[in-house]
């Protein structure tokens, strides 16, 4: 089974920037497609951005030009740079992998 392990959640103030982390094992990592999403409190859970095998990413309209996803295939692991972070970014961050989720980590934006 697919495990994979987000990392580098926190408190920031708006404006800030975090960059999460989230490690990828058992599975062809430099084929995979991966995605975030994220869960505020009290809301469904919606897509962030995608990046394909090939490096290319999406992104929903809401983190355009705020976030940036990446991949290093060498260290199984995506990224997800936030820059210019505000307060409805709160929430629970998730990579997924098909119907593999990680455990999430908490990014909360708070003056």
């Amino acid at each position: 089974q697919v495990q994979l392990a987000e990392s580098g959640g926190g408190l920031v103030q708006p404006g800030g920037s975090l960059r999460l982390s989230c490690v990828v094992s058992r599975t062809a990592f430099s084929i995979a497609i991966l995605a975030w999403y994220r869960q505020a409190p009290g809301k469904q859970r919606e897509w962030v951005a995608t990046i394909t095998s090939s490096g290319i990413p999406i992104y929903n309209d809401s983190v355009k030009g705020r976030f940036t996803i990446t991949r290093d295939n060498a260290k199984n692991t995506m990224y997800l740079q936030m820059n210019r972070l505000k307060t409805e970014d709160t929430g629970v961050y998730y990579c997924k992998h098909l119907n593999d989720w990680g455990q999430g980590t908490q990014v909360t934006v708070s003056s």
